[in-house]
């Protein structure tokens, strides 16, 4: 996975990639001090997604032509102030998210996340009929260019969620936070993903159901479904 750091100060685009290693732990990093940087960056690579150190003497014109040239890549826009304005402004060019720094660090997290996947991120302190009506009518325009998010047809709609956090690393703790459920109903759910997936830890469970059927999974399995053949065989 490639992701592209763009902001005029090299500490602040430091903490970015010590944080965005928490969503993308494998990712590769392209840093751009300016906009001519990043559209040279662009040109030698397409990333995965774009993070932008917005500050005040940025244009948001400068990012619409950005942009434009990564029409399927989602961009996340970390600002330090934010009003509906400027999310609107941020969010009409392009931007996927706005994401202020003042946010708890794992709600951070999360909201990268959410863009990463394809979502949008607009903060809670802003409310506007008219920012909301226009990205649901972006999303129904652009479902087709969106990342798909494989449904396993066995799981519940709130063990889809609890995959999809484990897809991207999260311990129990911070899954039960971002849901707001306990983290023995965490173990709970777990317990029945696996069972239904055939899964004999959190590894094999991504991969099963992202679609991965190797050899070395349907090992996993078999000996999953040994261990409980020779268990039930010993109660009898």
């Amino acid at each position: 996975m490639i992701i592209n750091i763009i902001g005029s100060d090299a500490e602040r685009r430091a903490g970015l990639k010590t944080l965005l290693r928490r969503v993308a732990r494998q990712a590769q990093f392209i840093e751009a001090k300016d906009w001519r940087q990043a559209r040279s960056a662009l040109k030698r690579s397409s990333p995965d997604m774009i993070v932008i150190d917005w500050a005040p003497e940025l244009r948001t014109g400068d990012l619409q032509i950005l942009l434009d040239d990564a029409p399927d890549v989602p961009a996340a826009i970390m600002v330090d102030r934010c009003g509906a304005a400027l999310v609107y402004a941020l969010m009409s060019v392009g931007a996927m998210g706005v994401i202020p720094r003042a946010l708890d660090p794992i709600l951070i997290l999360r909201a990268l996340e959410m863009v990463l996947v394809g979502g949008h991120y607009i903060p809670p302190d802003v409310v506007d009929p008219e920012l909301t009506l226009e990205l649901t009518n972006r999303r129904i325009r652009n479902s087709a260019k969106l990342p798909k998010i494989r449904h396993h047809p066995t799981l519940s709609p709130r063990q889809q969620q609890i995959m999809r956090c484990v897809h991207m690393g999260s311990t129990n703790k911070m899954i039960a936070k971002t849901l707001g459920i306990s983290e023995g109903t965490v173990k709970i759910h777990l317990a029945s993903i696996f069972q239904q997936l055939g899964a004999t830890n959190r590894a094999a469970a991504v991969a099963i159901y992202n679609g991965v059927q190797n050899s070395h999974l349907e090992i996993l399995r078999s000996e999953a479904r040994n261990r409980c053949a020779s268990y039930r065989a010993s109660q009898a």
